[in-house]
Formats: C-alpha cells, sequence, structure tokens
C-alpha cells in the first residue's frame, strides 16, 4: 500500500496542520503557490525550466503518484487514469512512479 501522505510525512515534509491548508486549496491554487515559492527567490526563473512544455509531464506523474496511492489494485488506478493495464505499467516505468514511494536510506 502506497501513500503519498505517509510518506511525506516520515521525510518530515508534510506536518498534519499543513494537510488543513492544503485541503482548503484548488488545485489551480496549490500549483499557482508552489510555483510563487519556488519562484520567487531565483526572479521567476524556475531553474531554467521551460515550465509551459513541463506542465503536462509534472501533473501526470501527479497523476500516477494518486492513482497508485488511492487505488487499491493497478487494474482500478488503470480505471481511474483511463489506460488499460499495459499502458500503465509504462507509464509507471517511465515516470519512476512505484520509486517514488520506495524508502530510501
Amino acid at each position: 500500500s502506497h501513500s503519498i501522505i505517509r510518506k511525506l510525512r516520515k521525510e518530515g515534509k508534510l506536518p498534519e496542520e499543513a494537510e488543513i491548508f492544503v485541503s482548503n486549496l484548488s488545485l489551480e491554487d496549490l500549483i499557482a503557490l508552489k510555483l510563487e515559492i519556488a519562484s520567487k527567490p531565483i526572479g521567476g526563473k524556475l531553474f531554467g525550466i521551460p515550465i509551459w512544455k513541463s506542465v503536462p509531464f509534472i501533473v501526470r506523474d501527479a497523476l500516477l503518484k494518486t492513482a497508485i496511492s488511492v487505488c487499491k489494485t493497478k487494474t482500478e488506478a488503470a480505471s481511474m487514469l483511463g489506460k488499460d493495464i499495459d499502458t500503465l505499467d509504462k507509464l509507471l516505468k517511465k515516470y519512476k512512479t512505484v520509486s517514488f514511494f520506495e524508502e530510501s536510506d
């Protein structure tokens, strides 16, 4: 069983109080907030990443992590994403989704 919340809490990146604040934000506001926080100290440059072009990949990565986290089986995850199992497996490998949840030493 994978859980983004459990992983981030274990790493000390998500205090319980933060969940309350995050749950009150729309996804658009949360993304905008994260981008502003990341880009403000460096003058809006975002580390040279072409953000407009990168957004589809960032969102797909987030969707895969969410599907694996909230669904009990790969079949459910594939269904949630509107993909078949073979395509899901290829996407999980491409985005290295499963390794995101693995414990690091």
